[in-house]
């Protein structure tokens, strides 16, 4: 029942490409503002690259996540979804999988604009920033999904999700600051060991409390 969910979910995306179009241009428009408001040199925008990077992805996020659960919205097709026999934690893992899948092809694809734009270098390890990367996207959509059908049935569900995520986010938009930064200054793993774990913490915990309590935040 999830492979059905999670394909009705990549269903709806990829013939409509609402939520990547929208995702992707609002990245790009940023990435834009970032490249062509910072006058300083490479070796400095090195150090803030990291922070204006995951920035980015926090805001495309909320523009993909609302998106997502918007579809269920219209014609009140997640009453329909939820009245079906089916666990709804189920429900949540879907939401958040793909969330997750269409969070990661915008960054593969704004990925070498964002390095070509602030001209700094590509990661000394690329395997490993790859690594966390899939770990910090995890995390964050695993938070962003269960506030999202937290807010979703509220009647400004579009204002409520950013001041309700953003603040449950940032130790995960931290701790990916701080790897990605570590990572292309080449540092060595027990110096940002802390960071990654606290990405595990989160990706556990609130996968765990959306599972269990799916149920109940989509009560009417």
């Amino acid at each position: 029942m999830f492979l059905t969910l999670l394909k009705k979910e990549l269903f709806v995306e990829f013939r409509t490409r609402e939520i990547t179009i929208s995702m992707i241009v609002f990245g790009l428009a940023i990435i834009l503002t970032f490249a062509f408001s910072s006058n300083v040199s490479p070796v400095i925008i090195v150090n803030f690259a990291p922070g204006m990077f995951w920035i980015m992805v926090l805001f495309v996020t909320v523009i993909g996540v609302h998106r997502s659960f918007a579809y269920e919205k219209e014609f009140d097709a997640f009453s329909m979804l939820i009245s079906a026999p089916i666990d709804r934690g189920l429900i949540f893992l879907s939401k958040w999988i793909s969330g997750f899948i269409f969070l990661t092809i915008m960054e593969i694809l704004l990925f070498i604009p964002f390095y070509k734009f602030l001209m700094i270098d590509f990661p000394i390890q690329p395997w490993l920033a790859l690594g966390t990367t899939i770990l910090i996207n995890l995390a964050i959509m695993v938070v962003a999904s269960l506030v999202s059908g937290i807010a979703m049935r509220a009647r400004l569900s579009e204002v409520l999700l950013p001041i309700l995520l953003f603040p449950l986010v940032s130790p995960v938009i931290i701790s990916a600051t701080k790897i990605s930064g570590s990572i292309m200054r080449g540092e060595p793993y027990a110096l940002w060991d802390i960071w990654l774990l606290i990405i595990l913490t989160v990706i556990v915990v609130f996968g765990l409390v959306g599972y269990t309590l799916f149920d109940f935040i989509t009560e009417e």
